[in-house]
């Protein structure tokens, strides 16, 4: 392993969150090699990256499960010096219905690229995790140090879980970590020519916005209307997908500069939105009208939260740049895209 190698490994590359940060990456200098094997993404993504970028990333096809695959793989990559871990399944009704399928995937597949990147020599790590860890919080807003109680969801338990597996692992492997907490990315790519493509059904409130807008629902509904919040709906801090992207490359230098830790960073505007925002904010910019009802809270969702940015701040010098009324805008602009090109 080269200790001033360029290259980074990113798992889950072809994602929502994976592909905006391999753009990032890509146009600051990084030679990257994304892991995807298209269970929850397209191939798409691949294409729509080169669009952006003009440059061919490639993709490994493995089922990162599998301890043989991935060993296979990393020796190949033996030159690489960090590892940024996307790949995770991320649905909060799914893992309610499916525990079993959340902790295996989640949590083997984890196991696999650390032990796999400890072995040929990486030693920066930057994890996935989600401000589900917080579960159901009596103040806000949350900070790094707010303890963790009545986790809601198995998937919410399998990034908790995940946490202390990268602590343990990376301590293990003298792999230095950082673990983002997100709050909830939304929005696309500010070319338009990439976004979220949601494989299936999708849970996420502005996919579910945009394509009740242009026709792909006929309604959509707010779960929740009489929840304890100033409006009765559900309170979330909502990130441009490209402030969490820009984290990531942020995370690299900070992990270039620092060695022999593993901090654990928040990514949110330190605001939060309700549902009813969001749709009025979503009526507001593009100047069409919604269809939605009301229906009952889901399980594994938590009523309010919202973070504090101060620690990302301080320590990667990251700030949210863009309003929710260009999170919006790029999300319907991309869910257009979408709709021209046939790719769902």
């Amino acid at each position: 392993m080269n200790m001033d190698s360029k290259r980074v490994i990113v798992t889950g590359g072809c994602g929502y969150l994976g592909s905006h940060t391999i753009i990032e990456l890509l146009q600051n200098g990084f030679e990257v090699v994304s892991i995807d094997n298209f269970s929850r993404s397209l191939p798409i993504a691949l294409e729509n990256i080169y669009r952006v970028t003009g440059i061919r990333v490639k993709n490994f096809s493995i089922d990162l499960c599998s301890q043989k695959a991935v060993d296979t793989v990393f020796t190949e990559l033996d030159d690489a010096s960090a590892l940024i871990h996307f790949a995770a399944f991320k649905s909060v009704p799914e893992s309610v219905l499916y525990p079993e399928i959340y902790y295996r995937n989640n949590l083997v597949s984890l196991v696999n690229v650390l032990e796999a990147g400890g072995k040929i020599g990486i030693n920066k790590f930057v994890f996935s995790s989600s401000c589900s860890v917080y579960g159901q919080i009596g103040e806000l807003p949350v900070s790094e140090t707010t303890p963790l109680s009545n986790v809601k969801s198995p998937y919410a338990h399998s990034k908790a879980m995940g946490e202390v597996i990268v602590g343990d692992m990376c301590r293990a492997y003298q792999m230095s970590a950082v673990l983002l907490r997100y709050f909830n990315p939304v929005g696309a790519h500010t070319s338009g020519l990439i976004g979220e493509m949601p494989r299936g059904h999708s849970d996420n409130l502005v996919p579910v916005i945009t394509q009740t807008a242009i026709g792909k629902r006929d309604s959509m509904i707010v779960y929740g209307g009489e929840l304890n919040t100033r409006d009765g709906s559900c309170i979330r801090d909502y990130v441009h997908v490209m402030d969490i992207a820009c984290a990531h490359v942020l995370a690299l230098k900070y992990l270039q500069r620092n060695k022999d830790l593993v901090e654990i960073i928040n990514l949110g505007t330190g605001r939060g939105i309700t549902v009813f925002e969001m749709i009025r904010t979503f009526e507001e910019v593009t100047r069409l009208k919604l269809e939605y009802r009301v229906g009952e809270p889901r399980e594994g969702d938590v009523d309010a939260i919202y973070s504090s940015s101060e620690k990302a701040l301080r320590l990667l010098g990251w700030e949210p740049r863009y309003s929710i009324q260009e999170m919006m805008a790029s999300a319907w602009q991309w869910e257009m895209e979408l709709k021209k090109n046939s790719y769902l």
